[in-house]
């Protein structure tokens, strides 16, 4: 009798094993739904010239950055935020920055990206955008995330030898960090 439970346990092990991987993986846009709190830091170093390298601004600028993210589960979201470059409050507001969207993507291996573009009326000028590279973890409650690409609207190298808007590309050394908001233990 024990031998005929340990080979249904095995089976079943096996079985659960199978169905994951029918699931295509771990994870799915479904797996971020809800309202995430996300804080970053970096630093803006200058704009991307033509041949690929940083063409350093006067001085960099130290970014830090609250948000409130709601994933909806299926590839958008809504994004409220307040953030300091340079010392000084992002745009000159000193109230968070509602109303922005964004789009996101988790592959089965919990990975994946997210991008936000700003729209007019905010502390960020329209048309500058975030891309992210993202990792899932902690059960779906933990995204880490570094920015691959920032583009901006304005400004020029320290030199002047890169301007914007032909080269509107910035380099950033970037990270973000967004925990599940849990409410009295439920997600």
């Amino acid at each position: 009798m024990s031998a005929t439970a340990v080979a249904l346990l095995l089976l079943s092990g096996a079985a659960q094993a199978g169905d994951h991987d029918s699931h295509g993986g771990l994870c799915s846009n479904a797996t971020l739904k809800g309202a995430f709190e996300f804080i970053g830091h970096g630093v803006i170093l200058g704009l991307i010239g033509d041949d690929g390298k940083v063409h350093p601004y006067a001085s960099p600028s130290i970014l830090d950055d609250v948000a409130l993210v709601t994933f909806d589960g299926a590839g958008t979201f809504q994004r409220t935020d307040f953030g300091m470059i340079g010392g000084l409050p992002k745009g000159g507001k000193t109230t968070f920055n509602p109303n922005q969207q964004g789009s996101y993507t988790v592959n089965p291996d919990c990975t994946g990206t997210m991008t936000v573009v700003y729209t007019a009326g905010g502390a960020v000028p329209a048309g500058v955008e975030t891309d992210l590279n993202i990792v899932v973890a902690s059960d779906g409650t933990l995204v880490e995330s570094v920015v691959y690409r920032a583009v901006t609207v304005s400004g020029s190298s320290g030199n002047g030898d890169v301007t914007c808007p032909k080269n509107c590309e910035q380099g950033v050394q970037e990270y973000f960090e967004g925990r599940k908001i849990l409410v009295f233990g439920f997600r």
